[in-house]
């Protein structure tokens, strides 16, 4: 397994510097429309039942990445598919969350709070997890007997905050700001813009597998699995912790999928970040990981939605 992920290393997508602007300004769009549904009321309501929101918080900034880093022991995968999920781990929920929450039946509210709190958090979670965690795994692999990493993976923390606040945390703000000021016409744009960011992300995440069609029919096949079962604990840490704190079932659902969809799209822009990543480093595997979590989270996301839709009709009858 390990010699096979090995080839992954050498592995480069096509991506070109129009491509990466182009997924900044679809990840800023997106962040921006789902700032949309955020009320400052719901920042209020954190403050009055605070439990849920908590354990959310918990789940997806310290749980994941510890069962993260956990798996990686287990699995001992080459440096750069290890790194990949770390950094998949680090990122707050996806931005087609909220709908999957809904379709759920979940509770809508928790999920746009924790969406406003994690992404706001991000700013400095995700670049901190990552180099946390990362250093603690790049350590674990130099006196495991492996060798040094032949170019040595340096996190450059401060460009990653700044790359992250521009991505989620102006686009978050003016999206509060603007639903703030403007209420009519947020109400107007909010579900057009809603249904056309979920349609530009799928979107792109379509262009790019075409653009890279061959490098997935050649090596999607070793991470596959991996995927699935990152993905399969994330959704299993947040069901079974939010199980353990005593949630309702409608916050156990929300949680559950705040755990498990996670936020490709923004580790695939700091992956192709110059400032944070040298071109010079080979990390396909890193990138290979993120732009299937990209395809694999939403057909997870999904089915597991709709099975708890159908779950909780059923109890209801």
């Amino acid at each position: 397994m390990r010699e096979a992920l090995e080839i992954l290393d050498h592995v480069r997508l096509n991506f070109s510097p129009t491509g990466l602007f182009a997924l900044n300004v679809t990840i800023a769009f997106v962040m921006f429309g789902v700032a949309l549904d955020i009320k400052f009321e719901h920042f209020k309501d954190i403050f009055y039942k605070p439990k849920s929101m908590i354990v959310g918080v918990i789940s997806q900034f310290i749980l994941l990445p510890a069962v993260t880093f956990l798996f990686i022991l287990v699995l001992n995968p080459t440096p750069t598919v290890a790194l990949g999920m770390i950094l998949i781990a680090a990122c707050p929920g996806g931005n087609i969350s909220n709908f999957m929450s809904a379709l759920a039946k979940g509770n809508l509210a928790l999920s746009v709070s924790l969406t406003a709190i994690a992404t706001l958090a991000a700013s400095f979670m995700t670049p901190l997890n990552f180099a946390l965690w990362g250093k603690f795994y790049i350590n674990f692999y130099n006196s495991s007997g492996a060798g040094d990493l032949l170019v040595p993976i340096k996190i450059e923390f401060m460009q990653m905050v700044q790359t992250v606040v521009v991505l989620l945390g102006i686009p978050v703000v003016l999206g509060l700001v603007f639903a703030q000021y403007l209420p009519q016409i947020t109400n107007k744009i909010k579900k057009p813009i809603r249904k056309l960011s979920i349609l530009v992300f799928i979107g792109f995440v379509i262009a790019l597998l075409s653009a890279n069609f061959q490098n997935f029919l050649s090596f999607v096949h070793l991470v596959f699995l991996i995927v699935l079962i990152h993905n399969g604990l994330a959704l299993l840490a947040g069901y079974s912790f939010s199980s353990l704190m005593g949630l309702e079932r409608v916050d156990r659902r929300t949680i559950t999928i705040e755990t498990g969809i996670q936020n490709s799209g923004l580790a695939l822009v700091l992956m192709f970040n110059p400032k944070i990543f040298p071109p010079e480093l080979e990390l396909g595997g890193m990138t290979i990981i993120a732009a299937w979590w990209g395809v694999w989270h939403i057909l997870s996301g999904f089915g597991v939605s709709y099975v708890m839709s159908k779950y909780r009709m059923r109890s209801s009858n």
